[in-house]
């Protein structure tokens, strides 16, 4: 396909509404997930976007059940799940990824059996599991971007504190800062971005929004600064890239979009490989 060919089809896709909501909305959520990414990963918490995704599936079908609005629902309990698990992570004796595998096998297993007695495991199911670009209803989009907002305001705000502890906790503890507090907050972001990206994404692939951009980013980058910027390129640009592979070739959304995050990542880590990007170490 010539670029005009692309011109005409990103203009046929462009003029479909739900589209550009969805678009709108997967940006934003593309940019959120990034930031707090590095900071996940840097803190190995990245599974707990694993974690917290399964424990939004259980949310969406109580909802589903409920006849609730599905983000009221799920936005405060996936909270509540990111607090539970960064408390066990500090003080109980079931740590790391136990307690992220414990919450998040009972949240699967409890979504799974009140779909079950209720709707069934229908087409609605597969939407929640894998995402669909059609689930952004207009209410949906409308809060989606004032929370994605919201997101982004916290996270610049307190950007300097967020670095304190995600590379030196106990520093950052000793200088007087509250990590507590700001592992909290990391951990709300989380959530609230965990929520908002599923409905596109799906329960089984919203992780990683938050995991590969980051890793990439890391292949090249070395500073925080650095990394957070690339990373949020990387993630947008490959989100725009898989939303318009997705509508060319029909494929599902949120799988398009892991994939090409996965030849971005591939082809970040082989740059520093290729023969021009190699120093030569002086001779002695």
């Amino acid at each position: 396909m010539d670029k005009w060919g692309w011109v005409i089809v990103l203009q046929e896709m462009f003029s479909y509404t739900f589209i550009v909501r969805a678009v709108l909305v997967g940006f934003l959520v593309s940019l959120c997930a990034s930031l707090l990414g590095v900071s996940l990963v840097l803190k190995r918490y990245s599974m707990i976007g694993d974690g917290l995704s399964h424990v939004g599936f259980g949310a969406l079908a109580i909802a589903s059940a409920l006849n609730l609005a599905p983000l009221m629902v799920s936005i405060p309990l996936v909270v509540v799940a990111a607090f539970l698990l960064l408390r066990l992570s500090e003080h109980a004796p079931i740590k790391g990824d136990a307690a992220i595998a414990l919450i998040s096998t009972g949240a699967l297993a409890i979504g799974v059996v009140v779909i079950s007695m209720t709707t069934g495991m229908n087409t609605d199911v597969c939407n929640y599991l894998f995402g669909s670009i059609l689930a952004m209803s207009k209410s949906d989009v409308y809060l989606s971007l004032v929370l994605s907002v919201l997101v982004l305001t916290l996270f610049v705000l307190f950007y300097h504190k967020i670095f304190a502890v995600t590379f030196d906790e106990t520093f950052a503890k000793a200088t007087g800062t509250k990590t507590g507090t700001y592992n909290m907050l990391i951990a709300f972001l989380t959530a609230v971005t965990i929520v908002l990206g599923m409905r596109m994404m799906g329960a089984l692939l919203i992780s990683a929004l938050i995991i590969f951009p980051a890793l990439t980013s890391m292949r090249l980058c070395k500073r925080f600064s650095t990394v957070t910027l690339c990373s949020a390129l990387v993630s947008v640009g490959c989100f725009l890239l898989g939303v318009v592979i997705s509508y060319v070739y029909a494929t599902p959304t949120g799988a398009s979009v892991v994939l090409i995050n996965i030849v971005a990542f591939f082809s970040f880590w082989l740059i520093p490989h290729l023969p021009w990007r190699r120093i030569r170490e002086p001779q002695r």
